[in-house]
């Protein structure tokens, strides 16, 4: 389903945030051109072992769907060029190093002047703002800088990063929300705007709830590793043969988790409710996670999923792949003209999910399809 049939892109994006901002517009259905420097294109073709024609499996992961252009635009040619394919645009999107746009004349000031009706989205680092605006930064840095590295991990371990590109990836999903927002308003006004992302405001949104707490009530945050501040048991425990998340959000799951496993535990004063549970977790966990050691794991999830608790296998890769829930959703999808499969869009429109048109261009190369 192409939603966005008639939407003309262009990106200027580097390695991940740009174009998995690209990626989605694509393959809601946009005509996304992707403008590369000749010498090479964009760095993550060359960012991991060769897959595919010579691109590394991540080059193909954020740019299934798009064309390809080359443009020198530190030459006046480049730059005229860039303006050529603006003409008719709908979009722009760029994660270029902080002050590169200005410095090559294509800022958001000349660029919206020249192209009134085009939504200039500039993805930065620091922000557009504010005394590190200038300084470029990634994935870890941020997650670092704004807290989220020092709340992931186990209690008293060391800060652990995130294992998904949750900000880079975060901030292209703001960058096309704020596109299809911009693009309602010009519906209305005829005008387009510039929208500005971050990779650190991206970080500081995903730690937003931790730092309202810290804020309004003096709430420092504590590691938790899979477990929660506010509710008991609600992490995962290792079964006999593999770990298993338990989430009993309320007394009336805990009543059932105790059920399934045999104990009066809803009688103790001490963990009657959530609140007693919390104060008294230090004689509770030790407990359960003693009874779920002698489980096996699909056993016990069955039972407790028949009771109506909540609880998942913690899986590895290959073990989602295999749930029957994972090919019901259809989320891997082969792309056409290729022998692999990418992961899909993550939304549907009337039952039906976007489908990937085709592969990553070759460096300059405009697609069939």
């Amino acid at each position: 389903m192409s939603v966005l049939s008639g939407i003309k892109v262009v990106e200027l994006g580097q390695v991940l945030a740009g174009p998995f901002a690209g990626a989605i517009l694509a393959d809601l259905g946009a005509t996304v051109v992707k403008v590369e420097k000749p010498d090479g294109g964009d760095d993550a073709r060359q960012m991991g072992p060769a897959f595919r024609h010579g691109d590394a499996l991540n080059f193909h992961e954020f740019n299934r769907g798009k064309r390809s252009v080359t443009l020198d635009l530190k030459s006046a040619e480049g730059v005229a060029a860039l303006h050529d394919l603006l003409a008719d645009a709908d979009i722009l999107v760029h994660n270029l190093r902080p002050g590169v746009a200005e410095a090559l004349g294509i800022g958001p000031d000349p660029v919206t002047a020249r192209h009134p009706r085009l939504i200039y989205c500039a993805m930065g680092a620091f922000g557009h703002k504010g005394p590190l605006a200038h300084r470029p930064g990634y994935e870890p840095l941020f997650q670092a800088f704004a807290g989220l590295s020092s709340i992931t991990g186990e209690p008293g371990g060391p800060p652990v990063r995130m294992g998904a590109s949750v900000v880079d990836q975060g901030t292209g999903m703001w960058t096309v929300i704020g596109a299809l927002a911009a693009l309602q308003q010009r519906a209305r006004t005829g005008r387009g705007c510039v929208v500005n992302t971050s990779l650190f405001e991206t970080a500081l949104m995903w730690g937003g709830q931790k730092i309202s707490a810290y804020v309004n009530q003096g709430s420092h945050p504590v590691r938790h590793a899979s477990g929660h501040p506010n509710f008991v048991p609600y992490q995962a425990f290792d079964c006999a043969d593999g770990p298993l998340l338990v989430c009993c959000g309320n007394d009336r799951l805990f009543r059932k988790f105790a059920d399934v496993l045999g104990r009066d535990w809803p009688a103790d004063p001490r963990f009657a409710t959530n609140r007693q549970r919390l104060a008294n977790q230090a004689a509770l966990l030790p407990e359960i996670a003693a009874l779920l050691r002698l489980r096996p794991r699909a056993e016990l999830a069955e039972a407790l999923v028949a009771a109506g608790v909540p609880c998942s296998p913690v899986n590895t890769i290959p073990e989602v792949l295999a749930e029957p829930q994972t090919a019901a959703m259809e989320m891997l999808q082969p792309v056409p003209g290729e022998d692999f499969s990418l992961v899909a869009m993550p939304l549907s429109f009337d039952g039906e999910r976007p489908r990937i048109r085709h592969g990553a261009p070759r460096l300059g190369e405009t697609p069939p399809g």
